[in-house]
């Protein structure tokens, strides 16, 4: 089975193959936390957690840096204009965000480095290419690359060189690839850093962004390593800046394969505060939703085509899910106490086949979502007919759990049951003992009202929202 992704560096598919072809060593570009972080982020970091899931479907083992940005122009601000520390501020934020991987269903990284945890990493690289002659002390307490040193500056975005300007000093974390220049590796410390600073051989300062992920990076993960991911919006200057630190120091390829997703826009439009459109999760959930259909909006566009987010599709979302649900449901109920499991129907192992196909080809979900609904649509034929025994039965549920460790939505969400609920429930059991059969439906009806069905089993009973 081989696996092809579009590697933004060569512009192509290539079949993917880890360096020791047993492993994948990837870095995620994680949030700066300065704010609580929005849908459009949250695209990124579910682009993410399908991938891994899916190398790990292929059969490799995942070693995953997903990095905390910590220390920057935006949470150094943020700090002062609250009054608070550092990290004080950027703490609530972090909690925060593992909250909403949580809710997204999101995967756990082996890593989560936060950029205050490796600064003398970051001074050692700095001193290195200063050594080396990529980089140069100003002045003024601040060091920065000369992007003019290294020749293949501007492969990944595929830029004019002649249009780079080294010896423009660009002070800034973020900026516009139009202004290509020098960029800072250390910036000397100015009033407006606070009590933000660290020292260094250059005097006290702190590190600019693009260092960070360097040093995080070839830190945990070695000078060289299978995989980067991020947003399109990080392949210049971020991610640029990035190969250019560290190919300068190791002198060998930092990231085999680079993948990008494309931006998110709400309504057609730029998400955007002033327009009203801007979601964070926690918003989303006070409307009604639930992160297992956030998810699947946000994972159901090919992580290469710019997503329309819009509450209309969220809410469709909510019939596609209950099909699945009652699909599962069913396969569930057939299965009990079902003595083995028998090998796949035919039907069901050509769309186990079809899913993997086109899961293969950089990650084609639309054509792997649709396997899944097929899977649905035939096996309710089949359901309905009385045509799938327990075993058989048992094997495509199976499946389902296993396509489930890719996508990450197919098992229903697990619902807090009322008390109230319980009561009826427990009070129709012991009608049902003394044969109280009218009171047993009584008790039936009133769970039914609250949402919520209950089926005999041989444990007493089961619950289920309705």
């Amino acid at each position: 089975m081989s696996f092809y992704i579009h590697n933004t560096m060569t512009r192509t598919k290539e079949e993917f193959i880890p360096i020791d072809g047993k492993t994948v060593r990837m870095y995620t570009c994680g949030p700066t936390v300065y704010n609580y972080a929005h849908i459009g982020n949250f695209r990124a970091y579910v682009f993410e957690d399908l991938l891994r899931r899916y190398i790990k479907f292929c059969g490799y083992n995942v070693i995953q840096v997903q990095n905390l940005t910590d220390v920057d122009d935006k949470t150094i601000l943020g700090s002062i204009n609250e009054g608070i520390s550092l990290k004080e501020f950027t703490s609530k934020y972090i909690k925060a965000f593992h909250k909403d991987l949580k809710l997204l269903n999101i995967e756990s990284a082996e890593h989560y480095p936060a950029a205050t945890d490796y600064i003398p990493e970051m001074i050692k690289m700095i001193k290195k290419l200063i050594e080396l002659d990529f980089a140069y002390e100003s002045g003024n307490g601040s060091v920065y690359y000369r992007i003019d040193k290294f020749d293949r500056y501007g492969n990944l975005a595929k830029l004019d060189r002649d249009g780079m300007r080294s010896g423009l000093r660009i002070d800034s974390d973020e900026y516009e690839k139009d202004n290509i220049g020098d960029f800072a590796l250390w910036k000397g410390y100015t009033k407006n850093d606070g009590d933000v600073f660290w020292d260094s051989p250059w005097g006290k300062g702190r590190p600019g962004w693009h260092i960070e992920c360097s040093a995080m990076s070839t830190t945990i993960l070695g000078e060289s390593f299978d995989l980067h991911c991020g947003g399109v919006d990080n392949i210049c200057p971020h991610h640029e800046n990035e190969i250019a630190q560290s190919e300068a120091i190791s002198g060998k390829q930092y990231s085999k394969y680079w993948m990008h997703c494309n931006y998110l826009v709400v309504d057609g439009k730029k998400m955007s505060k002033s327009l009203n459109n801007f979601y964070t999760l926690s918003q989303l959930l006070e409307m009604g939703y639930s992160g297992r259909e956030i998810r699947y909006e946000l994972i159901k566009t090919h992580y290469r085509q710019s997503l329309n987010f819009t509450l209309n599709s969220l809410n469709s979302n909510k019939a596609s899910l209950n099909r699945l649900d009652e699909f599962y449901y069913k396969l569930l109920d057939l299965s009990l106490n079902s003595g083995s499991i028998e090998d796949l129907p035919k039907w069901a192992q050509k769309l186990k086949i079809k899913f993997t196909d086109e899961m293969n080809d950089d990650m084609n979900i639309s054509g792997a979502l649709a396997a899944i609904f097929e899977i649905v649509n035939e096996g309710n034929k089949f359901l309905s007919n009385d045509e799938i025994n327990r075993e058989e039965a048992s094997a495509i549920l199976s499946l389902w759990l296993i396509f489930d460790s890719v996508l990450g939505f197919l098992i229903p969400e697990k619902e807090q049951i009322p008390e109230e609920v319980y009561e009826l429930a427990n009070s129709r059991l012991l009608a049902r003992k003394k044969k109280d059969w009218d009171a047993s439906d009584k008790f039936r009806d009133k769970i039914y009202n609250l949402g919520w069905s209950i089926k005999d089993s041989s444990d007493g009973y089961e619950l289920r929202k309705l």
